[in-house]
């Protein structure tokens, strides 16, 4: 079983002002895939400490998946990419092209997000938009990919059909 942790990044949901939508929307849809999600984080814009979370929650050995919600667009407070960018060790730029290019499929405005996915240790971390519609069908686009990516991470190198 696939465990998981969602952090959802957003200053008003930290202050209080906002409900969390989009990280019990990823939660739900990543149940319907049979996954397990063992950790729900909130942090603020906070660049230090988005990175503190997800270094901690990658290190645990705890969850073999990180998705962030939330910091990814063009405004001065997004900053999840570049916090998320200072934590891995590699990146994986076809997650984050396969989720704009399926996303621009749906809304024209799925190119402004800058979301990325890599990897630290065995532990796949992916940036996802902050709206639930956004977060969902982004995480819908790779979201047959993460046990293949998963299996390469733990050694496992075959190279079976991923299309289904």
């Amino acid at each position: 079983m696939i465990r998981a942790a969602i952090v959802t990044v957003s200053d008003s949901v930290v202050a209080g002002t906002r409900e969390d939508r989009s990280g019990p929307a990823l939660r739900d849809r990543v149940h319907a895939l049979g996954w397990m999600v063992s950790a729900m984080e909130l942090v603020a814009d906070e660049s230090g400490e988005i990175a503190g979370i997800l270094g901690r929650l990658a290190d645990s050995g705890e969850v073999a998946v990180i998705l962030t919600t939330g910091g990814t667009g063009v405004a001065p407070r997004d900053v999840t990419p570049e916090a998320t960018r200072g934590v891995i060790e590699r990146e994986i730029p076809g997650l984050g092209e396969l989720m704009r290019a399926e996303g621009l499929k749906l809304t024209p405005t799925a190119v402004l997000s800058r979301g990325l996915a890599g990897i630290r240790g065995r532990t796949l971390i992916v940036n996802l938009p902050g709206s639930p519609k956004g977060a969902v069908e982004s995480f819908d686009a790779i979201a047959k990919l993460v046990p293949h990516i998963l299996d390469l991470l733990e050694g496992r190198t075959s190279h079976g059909d991923v299309s289904n």
